[in-house]
């Protein structure tokens, strides 16, 4: 299960200025941690990216709009 707390809070760490802030100030090893996670949310991005259109079109875009499932009431 995908945690969207969790998701909320590193958009906010990451476009409220704080990972600039600890890029700006940190010392060699933490530059080198915050890229490298970058780096990996990069790689997790195309791979959710590439899964979404997937999914989304498994079906034919009749699927996502539930077109062709049974409703239930006629």
């Amino acid at each position: 299960m995908i945690d969207t707390d969790y998701l909320d809070r590193l958009q906010e760490y990451l476009t409220g200025g704080d990972c600039e802030f600890e890029f700006d100030n940190g010392d060699e090893e933490r530059r080198h941690a915050i890229l490298d996670g970058l780096e990996k949310l990069m790689d997790i991005s195309e791979h959710a990216d590439e899964l979404a259109t997937k999914l989304i079109f498994k079906g034919g875009l009749g699927a996502l709009a539930g077109i062709g499932q049974d409703q239930g009431e006629n």
